[in-house]
């Protein structure tokens, strides 16, 4: 665990992911033997929530515009480098071996069509807007997942080709890294995004939370509510998670009383 009183230059220093994390706050390097705390309080970047990152542990003192600061230039990251650069590597390996198959430029496509999502639940992310996207983190995965498989199970070389490897290197890592960044999200972002609006007095549900709450309140299971909404299990008990914490309301008889007082079902049903 790292604090406030390390020398920054030692946690660059440790790994891959530690010198990302710098990279994303937007902190330089020449640092020379200043501390943490040091250097993100000459680079306006709360202290604190750095090493929520850092160490991935949440806090109460979480400044959601330092924790803004990093995503977005994950984001940009993920969408002005990594992912064009995969791309390029699938162009130069379907390039170099002439096959005659369009299963190639298929997967390209397919390709493309991932990007363009993840391009548009960035957008919704950067405008803060967590509670109503934040299940389309699971859809993303599963699609880079299928790509990976398409590649390994169905691209026609007829020999090695290592182009083709290097870019699915790159899908791999590419892959864990959305997953950590996920995973920031859901640890740290949003129970600080949580406590931001309850301090407002905030508690305005999403469409889809809204949509959960009617059908939990009709008696529906997880699963069935899944079904009818077309959305996976794990999303349902997430988006459940949510209505309470934003609601602070934790029984059954309370969201009942919750959704009847807002008009979402009618007291007769």
């Amino acid at each position: 665990m790292y604090t406030a009183k390390d020398k920054i230059s030692e946690l660059i220093a440790s790994s891959k992911e530690t010198l990302q994390i710098v990279s994303r706050f937007g902190l330089p390097l020449g640092v020379e033997d200043k501390t943490i705390d040091e250097v993100c309080r000459e680079n306006g970047i709360h202290t604190t929530t750095f090493l929520a990152v850092v160490n991935h542990t949440n806090s109460d003192r979480i400044e959601v515009e330092s924790l803004m600061v990093y995503l977005r230039n994950a984001h940009r990251y993920f969408l002005d480098f990594q992912l064009p650069r995969i791309r390029q590597e699938l162009i130069e390996a379907i390039s170099s071996v002439q096959t005659g198959s369009q299963i190639p430029l298929l997967i390209i496509r397919f390709y493309d069509e991932y990007v363009e999502e993840v391009r548009t639940h960035v957008a919704h992310e950067n405008a803060r807007d967590f509670q109503e996207h934040a299940h389309d983190d699971e859809q993303i995965a599963a699609k880079l997942n299928e790509l990976k498989n398409l590649i390994i199970k169905y691209y026609p070389a007829p020999r090695h080709n290592g182009l083709l490897y290097a870019a699915l290197q790159d899908i791999f890592e590419i892959e864990k890294e959305l997953a950590l960044h996920c995973s920031i999200e859901d640890d740290i972002l949003l129970p600080a995004l949580r406590k931001e609006r309850a301090e407002k007095g905030e508690t305005n549900l999403s469409e889809r939370e809204k949509e959960v709450l009617i059908e939990l309140v009709h008696g529906l299971s997880n699963k069935e509510i899944g079904d009818k909404l077309c959305i996976s299990t794990h999303t349902v008990i997430s988006h459940r998670k949510n209505i309470m914490q934003k609601l602070n309301i934790h029984s059954p008889a309370g969201l009942t009383i919750y959704a009847i007082v807002n008009r979402l079902v009618e007291i007769e049903n």
